[in-house]
């Protein structure tokens, strides 16, 4: 789908099954869109099975939060900073959402800290 697309929306894709069959409708978070001349988006998974949450690594969106609401995700949620993506803007669906500038900003300064060995 073409539309325009920003980083720290909240998107949805159909995520490819290993059996190949139409993959689920899930969300991720649109972090930047790489170089070049392709549509293609870093993105950072997102999942409602906040038993996978990584303490002082990846971020949570719970009701109680500010930017909640203007997220779309309909229940607490784990944004997942250890899977990360490169996804064709073509097979975006759309956004559903965004979350906060602030959080955004937490997002990659968490995420270049790691990769930079901090």
């Amino acid at each position: 789908m073409n539309y325009d697309k920003h980083p720290g929306e909240i998107v949805v894709f159909r995520f490819p099954q290993t059996d190949l069959e139409k993959g689920k409708l899930r969300p991720a978070l649109l972090l930047a869109r790489l170089p070049g001349e392709y549509d293609d988006w870093l993105t950072c998974m997102i999942s409602s099975q906040v038993r996978h949450y990584v303490a002082g690594f990846d971020e949570i969106v719970q009701e109680k939060n500010a930017d909640f609401k203007q997220s779309g995700l309909k229940v607490t949620s784990v944004i997942r900073l250890g899977r990360l993506a490169v996804i064709s803007g073509e097979s975006l669906i759309g956004a559903i959402g965004k979350i906060s500038d602030e959080r955004l900003d937490r997002i990659k300064k968490r995420l270049s800290k790691w990769l930079l060995g901090e």
